[in-house]
């Protein structure tokens, strides 16, 4: 989308995230289907794929490049598990997941590989974020209240959270102690957090979240600052729920750095 609400490239699959690569690709998870356990590609703006994986369980819930030319994919099933896969689709490493529940879209949210080597996974139906080391060691985690989407480790070492079903957002540090919220009162009662799922932190330390309700006719970007003020909404009138997002520009200037989302 543009920023004047024009589509300018769109893919003919239902995806459940997405990044825009610095080489103008898109990386994309694949929706699982009918004898499809969903999966990941690397497409040209002209279409062509340059890089599938399919998904050996469920369902394939997120994936990131790494800088080593990787992809990490998050896989859900009856063993959830984080991989980091080379051009060829080969598997370099696995990491098995802990989880209490059978439901393949709710074992792992937006994982993330750190820059410490570890791995950083919400698990929505488990209610909790954890950080697991390359051997699957839990080294760090965060009970929440409600079910965990997206989780981001900041420069500071503290973790911004979005609860989805908790209705709110989290940044909390090493110590899991509550440094920041932002809650539905902020927004004056109004249910911006009713459902809302990604969020990126923008170089300003702007925050940005993407919000629905079930039922209501529009779906939303909000952002706020530090100070919990509003500071842009986008909406999107009769158009399918936003899941996840990528800001690609502010102002008509393009966004420096690796994006934080």
């Amino acid at each position: 989308m543009s920023h004047t609400d024009r589509i300018v490239w769109r893919y003919p699959r239902p995806t459940r995230d997405g990044w825009m690569l610095p080489n103008g690709n898109l990386l994309l998870v694949l929706a699982h289907g009918k004898n499809y356990g969903g999966g990941v590609v690397e497409v040209t703006r002209g279409g062509r794929v340059l890089f599938e994986y399919r998904g050996k369980q469920k369902s394939v819930n997120t994936t990131q490049r790494l800088a080593n030319g990787r992809y990490l994919i998050a896989e859900g099933g009856p063993k959830p598990c984080v991989l980091e896969v080379d051009a060829k689709g080969r598997t370099l490493a696995k990491v098995s997941l802990q989880s209490a529940f059978k439901d393949p879209l709710k074992q792992i949210g937006a994982a993330r590989k750190l820059a410490n080597g570890n791995y950083l996974v919400p698990q929505p139906a488990d209610k909790v974020v954890r950080e697991y080391d390359a051997k699957g060691k839990v080294v760090w985690e965060k009970k929440t209240n409600g079910e965990p989407f997206c989780a981001l480790r900041l420069a500071n070492q503290r973790t911004l959270i979005a609860c989805t079903t908790g209705k709110c957002i989290l940044e909390v540090d090493r110590a899991g102690k509550v440094t920041w919220t932002l809650t539905n009162q902020d927004f004056q009662g109004a249910r911006m957090l009713d459902q809302h799922s990604g969020i990126q932190r923008l170089p300003n330390g702007n925050l940005v979240f993407a919000t629905h309700r079930p039922g209501r006719a529009t779906s939303q970007l909000v952002e706020v600052n530090r100070a919990k003020k509003t500071v842009w909404i986008y909406s999107q009138p009769n158009r399918p729920a936003i899941r996840h997002f990528q800001i690609l520009n502010t102002n008509g200037k393009a966004l420096g750095g690796t994006p934080l989302r």
